[in-house]
């Protein structure tokens, strides 16, 4: 790691951590979402949309805590970067639990429950890995495994297509499913925004 003259502002750490474990909470009311019965969806949409507002908020700190620091730990294109990746995760996920409410989905198609399994184990390693923001080590095998993990959410995705296409439903139940799964993709390809901006901001200070 370079060695610094100058201090750092270190609160950024501490701000990516929160909005990192705010996700998890994200990724377990998707998990909750999946077991609940309709009649129970609502109360997880409100509580996903209140988590999504306490992402906002930690967004927004970040962002202030940049324009009034003189000093950062990182470059400043890159904290934006990751604090903004991190909030499309969030955004994400609350948008597919409020689809699935307003569209009043009764049934979920199969397969839609690895797509959330992948998106809850890239949650909990994305939460691990802020705290090591501030050395910069042992984070190779996040961005790594994120990144493979992406793979596995395309790759689950595109056979949720092929199950929603086969047939079985009818054109207007798949516009509604489908709107659904594809938000689903976009929290995986965002939680691999986050790993490649880790990766970046790790090779410029080594």
């Amino acid at each position: 790691m370079r060695f610094r003259l100058t201090p750092r502002e270190t609160s950024f750490y501490d701000m990516f951590a929160a909005s990192a474990d705010n996700i998890v909470t994200g990724s377990k009311l998707l998990m909750e979402l999946l077991g609940a019965e309709s009649s129970a969806r609502a109360e997880i949409a409100e509580r996903m949309r209140a988590a999504e507002h306490a992402g906002d908020d930690a967004t927004h700190a970040i962002f202030h805590q940049l324009n009034s620091s003189f000093i950062t730990p990182f470059d400043r294109e890159d904290i934006y970067k990751l604090a903004s990746s991190l909030d499309d995760i969030m955004d994400y996920m609350e948008e597919a639990v409020d689809l699935v409410v307003l569209y009043e989905i009764e049934d979920l198609p199969k397969g839609i429950e690895q797509q959330i399994e992948v998106l809850a184990r890239a949650a909990e390693l994305t939460a691990e890995a802020m705290p090591h923001l501030r050395t910069m080590e042992n984070l190779t095998e996040y961005w790594i495994e994120v990144n493979r993990l992406e793979n596995q959410a395309d790759q689950i995705h595109r056979k949720l297509l092929a199950y929603l296409f086969n047939g079985k439903y009818d054109a207007m139940d798949v516009m509604k499913l489908k709107q659904v799964v594809d938000v689903l993709e976009e929290a995986a390809d965002a939680f691999e925004h986050v790993a490649n901006t880790v990766e970046t901001i790790a090779v410029k200070e080594s």
